[in-house]
């Protein structure tokens, strides 16, 4: 398998080389930022940036924008996100000059039994299946965020997705590649298959014009009737039934039961600028923690962008980030440390000292998470509102159950609880799991300067620190700190992709790393930039998607 990935790393790195030549002064990016004075929305598929685009030009503000472009998202990148998800939110109230947060993550089911699957023989949470179900908050995040602080009526925002749904959508390029490789799975139940297959049998390809009418019914009944008919009406009820015949933990009761909540962002700074994520039950404190670790060298900038040296020391910072994680993360309620002490400067210290800064240290265990599938968008407005938005179904297409005649694909967070016993992050009903979702906002002299995310399971937290030293130490706009080569670790090694070269390959093995190549890994980043002085938006659009940034 690696030396196929080795392939088609080479084979995309021989393509690059045969491109043409960029007139502009850094000729090997593949796109240029977005300006645009007005507003601007990014997200990871064009279709979806075009519907938040057109709110913003016909009046309406940031959030209203985000959650049009969320529900297009919801049809046309259907393997990564959904209203059966859950979603994460920071918000920049320009009127107020107040950063908001919103956790729409569900709960674990009122049935679930850590230890009974224990007594089956279970070491870890099923990857899939109705037993990785968790309660979906996407929706209410969606009907929260618009109640609060939009200016348009869920039901109108509702209407570019309707329409994708019901009268066809061209699938585009990379869309299309991960829609293929989950189709066998999507062929092992047959609900699943009708909703998302075409003729039940295989995925759609580049450029294919695919409908899900069940979808479009869905997102109608919602329409007429609002969110509380897939909490507590015909919506849950279809949910319950079909989790209670397969054996799952979601009730009926656990669906009306759900609420999203307002939480106070967590913060530090990093060489003056203000970085802020929201807390757990996110892992958006592992990137402070790293962050607080790397301040403390001086000379990053000095070693050279993705030198070894360089990479070594993000490497092994994301190995003490991540082994808290792994130790103390879950539902607040149940985390052992306080997360205040986890993201402070002086913890930093204690960690940054165990680093050697020519050896790799020995492999921690990996966490109970890994690859997810998951989209970012973010939008300002003209008001310099700023949405940061993350949502999610976690694995690809979930946990695989589409619940009959709706569309709706329901997530398999459940994946994310431990069962080991007596962890914080152990199986328990109506208990939040680790959740690996994070939207992230920089602010400098106490306004948003950036809004970003790269989405992508434990990616996150090493793509939002390499993204951010890229524009924070090496002064890179929001198109190239996105664009630039990234690393991936986990617990069998280090991913880097082409751009790094072979020499420092071979430097960073020689200090004790495990370095792999690794395809398609690297997350997908979205960013806007906000130039105050100039009143110019600045956005960038990872060219590892097929997304777009759009402003006017």
């Amino acid at each position: 398998m690696r030396a196929v990935l080795m392939t088609i790393s080479m084979l995309t790195a021989s393509l690059a080389a045969g491109q043409g030549d960029r007139p502009a002064t850094d000729t090997g990016l593949g796109r240029s930022p977005v300006l645009a004075r007005n507003g601007m929305i990014a997200t990871s598929q064009p279709l979806a940036s075009a519907a938040g685009l057109r709110v913003l030009m016909e009046g309406g503000n940031a959030v209203d924008a985000g959650i049009a472009a969320a529900a297009v998202l919801n049809v046309v990148e259907p393997m990564m996100c959904g209203i059966g998800g859950d979603l994460f939110a920071l918000y920049w109230e320009a009127e107020t000059g107040t950063l908001h947060a919103l956790n729409a993550t569900g709960r674990a089911g009122s049935r679930s039994d850590a230890a009974a699957l224990r007594a089956e023989g279970l070491t870890r949470m099923p990857g899939s299946g109705p037993r990785a179900v968790t309660v979906p908050g996407a929706l209410d995040g969606w009907s929260e965020l618009v109640t609060r602080f939009g200016t348009r009526p869920l039901a109108e925002l509702l209407q570019p997705a309707i329409r994708h749904a019901e009268e066809g959508f061209p699938v585009s390029e990379i869309i299309s590649v991960q829609w293929e490789s989950a189709a066998a799975r999507l062929r092992r139940r047959p609900e699943t298959a009708e909703a998302w297959l075409v003729d039940s049998e295989r995925a759609p390809n580049h450029g294919e014009v695919f409908r899900v009418p069940d979808l479009a019914a869905t997102f109608r009944l919602i329409a007429e009737q609002g969110p509380d008919v897939f909490y507590r009406g015909e919506i849950a009820d279809r949910i319950h039934d079909y989790l209670e015949a397969e054996g799952g933990f979601v009730t009926r009761e656990d669906m009306a039961r759900h609420e999203s909540a307002s939480v106070d962002p967590i913060s530090t700074t990093y060489r003056g600028v203000e970085v802020f994520q929201v807390p757990p039950n996110s892992q958006g404190f592992v990137a402070l923690e790293m962050l607080n670790i790397l301040e403390g060298y001086e000379d990053l900038t000095a070693l050279g962008h993705n030198s070894a040296a360089y990479l070594h020391r993000l490497i092994e910072a994301k190995k003490l980030a991540f082994a808290d994680r792994d130790a103390y993360l879950g539902d607040p309620a149940t985390m052992r440390v306080p997360v205040e002490t986890l993201i402070s400067k002086e913890y930093a210290a204690e960690r940054r000292a165990l680093i050697q800064p020519g050896r790799a240290a020995r492999e921690i265990p990996p966490g109970m998470t890994d690859d997810g599938d998951t989209i970012y968008l973010t939008v300002v407005d003209r008001d310099r509102n700023a949405l940061s938005l993350i949502y999610s179904i976690f694995g690809s297409f979930g946990s695989g159950l589409v619940v009959p005649g709706t569309g709706i694909v329901l997530q398999n967070r459940g994946t994310g609880f431990s069962l080991e016993e007596g962890h914080p992050n152990e199986l328990a009903p109506g208990k939040l799991a680790l959740h690996t979702n994070m939207p992230g906002m920089a602010f400098r002299d106490g306004k948003p300067w950036v809004t970003y995310g790269v989405m992508g399971g434990d990616m996150q937290p090493q793509g939002h620190t390499q993204v951010l030293l890229n524009l924070v130490d090496f002064g890179m706009h929001i198109q190239k700190a996105g664009e630039m080569a990234r690393f991936r670790h986990s617990g069998s090694g280090v991913g880097i992709e082409s751009g790094v070269g072979a020499d420092e390959r071979a430097a960073l093995s020689r200090m004790g790393h495990t370095v792999m190549t690794r395809f398609g890994a690297y997350g997908g980043y979205q960013g806007i930039m906000i130039d105050w002085e100039q009143g110019v938006l600045l956005g960038g659009s990872d060219v590892r998607k097929d997304g777009a940034a759009m402003g006017y």
